[in-house]
């Protein structure tokens, strides 16, 4: 038997496989092309072979982590969601792909990681309370910071901060796209008829966050919540493809083998041990610097306190030759 592919991907609350929209576009995915999967389900992105998630491990290509890159991965491994599509559905797939990732990703990028309420009460506090320390204590903010480079870098904006403005912009362009994807899905099941697609995939990905993460700040919520077919949509996915934890692919065309611990893979065991200890220590000492508990001071040798010889004086009394 093929040694199955290994995914390594967010794990999931508030009833989602995975909390993080690029991993569920590849479990989506996998799911809807049979993608034998050993699924490695985590909190720390560093346990992964390319130190980020999503990533996939195979034995012959290497690791990749981009949902794209993936997705090629798996399509010559010979698993396609897409091989029933005729070339205007896959060339209208490729368009709402843009779309989504246009007008869509910036939106819900901003209501999870810019947003203060949402990102605060939230965001952090979910990546805090799952990470395992010490990584707890900086990548949250770390991962904040990358996501709001990568609005930036969307927007074009490198001063981009949170904001009225800047909030009613994002949030009326998503508006506009979920409408649209509203409309293209109508009655149909998923966007294609009755097999989903990559396009179905990407836009769960997007959608499921914002349908079930209990958001403070939540106007895209709601404006979501009021389609009711794209609502019905995700559940319908949650339903068919993601049933409860427990029991999670036992009836799919994905075979999903136990989780493995983020510690079972020895070669990285003892390099992540020593990550950890290196930066407790780095914690603590960074923590002991800033409230005064340790301090560095100077202490001068028998040298120092040596008056140096070029400058001393001369005893009173003695005479100058």
């Amino acid at each position: 038997m093929a040694t199955p592919l290994e995914l390594f991907c967010w794990k999931g609350n508030w009833g989602l496989p995975s909390v993080n929209t690029e991993c569920l576009i590849v479990l989506a995915y996998a799911r809807f092309a049979g993608v034998p999967l050993k699924l490695h389900k985590t909190a720390n992105p560093w346990g992964s072979p390319t130190g980020i998630l999503p990533a996939l491990k195979t034995q012959e290509n290497g690791s990749f982590s981009q949902p794209s890159k993936i997705i090629i991965e798996f399509r010559k491994q010979k698993y396609n969601a897409d091989f029933d599509l005729s070339a205007k559905e896959g060339a209208d797939t490729l368009a709402f792909i843009s779309l989504v990732e246009e007008k869509l990703m910036p939106a819900l990028i901003y209501a999870l990681w810019v947003d203060p309420k949402n990102y605060v009460e939230v965001t952090r506090r979910w990546h805090g309370d799952n990470i395992p320390f010490p990584l707890n204590f900086f990548l949250p903010s770390r991962m904040q910071r990358q996501q709001l480079a990568r609005l930036r870098l969307i927007k074009g904006d490198e001063t981009l901060e949170a904001g009225e403005d800047m909030e009613k912009e994002l949030y009326h362009d998503a508006q506009e796209c979920m409408d649209l994807l509203s409309q293209r899905l109508g009655s149909s099941k998923f966007f294609f008829g009755d097999s989903p697609s990559s396009l179905d995939a990407y836009v769960f990905g997007h959608l499921a966050p914002l349908l079930k993460i209990k958001l403070p700040c939540g106007r895209l919520q709601q404006h979501l919540k009021s389609l009711d077919n794209l609502t019905r949509f995700c559940s319908n996915i949650l339903t068919l493809y993601f049933p409860s934890e427990p029991n999670e692919g036992a009836a799919h065309k994905v075979s999903t083998q136990p989780e493995a611990n983020e510690f079972d893979n020895e070669p990285n065991k003892r390099r992540k041990q020593l990550l950890s200890l290196v930066f407790a220590l780095g914690a603590m000492l960074s923590y002991a610097l800033l409230t005064g508990i340790v301090s560095i001071e100077h202490v001068p040798t028998e040298e120092d306190l040596r008056e140096p010889q070029g400058i001393a004086e001369a005893s009173p009394g003695e005479d100058e030759e």
